[in-house]
């Protein structure tokens, strides 16, 4: 095939293709996928391909960086795709979560200057109940912040942060036009987990403010015991629900979950107070 002819059929074929970002092995498979369709010529090979489709109006080839580690990932772009699909293609089988999944399920209306991928760690087995102290809860929250992952690219003034979660085999994992994020409930209480990744413990509240009246307690609290936290998470998703003025109808149903400790609404809190009601140490003025 000509290379005039070539840049013409996929100029036609990308005019009727939506958005999308590929790695090099992906851009492979679209071609394989284009010759099985009889689109393309089986004759024509990928770097001739590769060339003619560089070359098209509205094609990139990006760069994207994670300086820490010195790390770059090519990525070919067709279109205008959206920052939460080009931070998906950094990662296979991953999804959206934390503070991306609270802006996605229009709890705040703050653009994300962060967005969190979260790929899910190999199984481990869980750690049991009967090794929880007070003590140990004491020293663990005492640290000035909690553990940040450090991998983090950077992509059009935007970050992409890689958590790498807890195994839950996609645990209420669901998509939101077309884009895999956790679902509501999920979300609430991965927030509550990991309040850093959700722009502190004030965003968080805001989140649940918005969420009332739209989560399910039930499946909320199902989700929470599948999940299977060392820690009693409960507790500040209780405390959390009550501040932001949910029906005591859905927030006792926490307390009924136990409050053998007394926790920590986040780390490092300098001046706290103390909620008698839920055991829960909470910043100063909350």
């Amino acid at each position: 095939m000509e290379r005039q002819d070539l840049d013409l059929k996929l100029t036609k074929i990308l005019q009727e293709t939506p958005p999308f970002v590929l790695t090099v092995r992906g851009l492979q498979q679209y071609l394989s996928q284009l010759k099985e369709k009889k689109l393309l010529p089986q004759s024509l090979n990928f770097s001739t391909f590769q060339e003619s489709f560089l070359d098209l109006e509205g094609v990139k080839k990006e760069i994207i960086t994670c300086p820490n580690y010195g790390k770059e990932e090519i990525r070919y772009i067709w279109g205008q795709p959206s920052i939460f699909e080009v931070a998906l293609s950094l990662r296979p089988r991953s999804y959206l979560s934390h503070g991306t999944a609270v802006f996605l399920h229009g709890l705040n209306d703050q653009i994300p200057k962060t967005v969190f991928v979260n790929q899910e760690q190999s199984k481990k087995e869980p750690l049991l109940k009967s090794s929880l102290t007070q003590d140990g809860l004491d020293r663990a929250f005492a640290n000035a912040k909690q553990r940040r992952s450090r991998m983090i690219y950077e992509y059009e003034g935007t970050k992409i942060t890689i958590v790498n979660g807890k195994q839950t085999n996609e645990l209420e994992v669901g998509t939101l036009d077309g884009i895999r994020v956790t679902k509501l409930e999920r979300t609430l209480i991965d927030v509550v987990v990991r309040p850093e990744y959700a722009g502190g413990v004030y965003q968080v509240l805001e989140a649940y403010k918005e969420a009332k009246g739209k989560a399910s307690t039930n499946v909320l609290i199902a989700t929470l015991k599948k999940l299977q936290y060392l820690y009693p998470y409960h507790q500040a998703i209780g405390f959390y629900m009550e501040r932001a003025g949910w029906q005591e109808k859905h927030y006792s149903r926490l307390l009924k979950l136990g409050l053998e400790f007394d926790f920590y609404l986040t780390y490092g809190m300098k001046e706290k107070e103390y909620d008698k009601t839920w055991r829960l140490f909470y910043p100063q003025g909350f």
